[in-house]
């Protein structure tokens, strides 16, 4: 990461440019650590928490999903880092040695300024990315007990979909619209009546669901 050492920002007065140059040390050690993505708490409590992921196989997908976007985007912000290298080499090659005109040197030195902040923080971000991607798999391995498939997504998501649904009807309340249920209780009848073995239809009698008074009386998994 680029440091700051002492600056002089021209759209500030000399008094503000004087107490950015005071606390540089303080603004320094901020940007060093600053939160770019998620810690591993917000990963454990936000993202696979037990209402949205309910079973181990449900978290370890999710963990699969979020670790995949983030080398995704670690890839492709390679690119960007080396067409910043080769715009920052052709600035630096044409001030030393082609360009004469004052003014247009002043210009290219604010390119060459501009390509190396952002070249500190592409690296900022490449680091912190690899972080995240290093505690999803961890947290894949912490998951993966042996008790599901790792290796088929489609192989657990009957079951998760189904445990998900039943938190969300628990949830519902008297007061709950017409929507809200419907949304909820059809996937979940829909889920409970695959999970029978029954794939096509729903003529044969269909599911209960016991949620009377989803305040008072929860559904139930089994």
């Amino acid at each position: 990461m680029t440091k700051l050492t002492k600056v002089n920002y021209p759209m500030l007065p000399t008094k503000d440019n004087g107490f950015i140059n005071k606390i540089k040390n303080e603004l320094n050690d901020t940007m060093a650590k600053r939160q770019m993505f998620r810690t591993e708490t917000e990963m454990r409590f936000s993202v696979l928490n037990d209402g949205k992921h309910p079973t181990k196989a449900s978290k370890y997908w999710q963990c699969v999903r979020e670790q995949g976007v983030f080398i995704e985007n670690l890839h492709t912000l390679s690119f960007e880092y080396r067409r910043n290298l080769v715009k920052l080499k052709r600035k630096q090659r044409k001030l030393e040695f082609e360009e004469k005109d004052d003014i247009k040197k002043e210009y290219l030195q604010i390119d060459i300024d501009e390509c190396k902040w952002i070249k500190a923080q592409h690296e900022s971000v490449a680091k912190d990315r690899v972080r995240e991607i290093e505690h999803w798999s961890r947290l894949k391995k912490e998951l993966d007990d042996g008790s599901y498939n790792t290796k088929d997504v489609n192989a657990h998501q009957a079951k998760s979909y189904e445990q998900n649904l039943i938190n969300r009807a628990n949830t519902l309340t008297p007061g709950s619209s017409q929507a809200e249920v419907i949304n909820v209780l059809g996937p979940l009848q829909t889920l409970q009546r695959l999970n029978r073995g029954d794939k096509l239809s729903n003529d044969t009698g269909g599911v209960t669901i016991p949620i009377e008074n989803p305040k008072r009386k929860p559904v139930s998994s089994k």
